[in-house]
């Protein structure tokens, strides 16, 4: 049996980078604190990642027969589409391009309830990355001795 369910919306006429910012604050959260945070955000693509969410869910209790309340995004992703190509008429006959960026987006759902889930998108103390410490020597800068722009007649 299958514990994993997805819900895949194509050609959204929205650029891929504005529902990348919207899809990141979602991703690895439960189902209903999902719908909390998309009704709530301001943005213009949480409602068809809302769309999209609420149709995962409903695949999963279709399928899987399993509860809401154990439902976790386990991946979403965003992926350009085709761009729709106008053409505005300016003055003087000319005519001006006009592109519109669509994108595909793909929400994965996961039942914890089955088991085998992790969560894998924070960083733990001990993941963290060891990071070098740079030279922080100062060294004196003097603007008037290094004949600049001033010294000269």
């Amino acid at each position: 049996m299958a514990t994993e369910v997805y819900a895949l919306g194509q050609h959204i006429s929205m650029s891929a980078h504005k529902a990348r910012r919207v899809i990141d604050q979602i991703r690895g959260r439960s189902y209903e604190e999902t719908l909390m945070i998309l009704e709530l955000m301001p943005y213009r693509a949480c409602y068809p990642i809302f769309k999209l969410v609420y149709s995962a869910a409903a695949n999963a209790s279709f399928q899987m027969r399993s509860n809401e309340a154990n439902l976790v995004i386990s991946k979403a992703e965003v992926n350009e589409g085709p761009t729709r190509k106008k053409l505005k008429p300016r003055a003087r006959g000319r005519s001006f391009a006009i592109q519109k960026p669509t994108c595909h987006i793909l929400i994965v759902m996961k039942d914890i309830s089955l088991g085998g889930y992790r969560n894998t998108g924070s960083i733990t103390w001990s993941q963290k990355p060891k990071w070098k410490k740079k030279d922080t020597t100062m060294s004196y800068y003097d603007m008037y001795s290094n004949g600049g722009t001033w010294d000269k007649k």
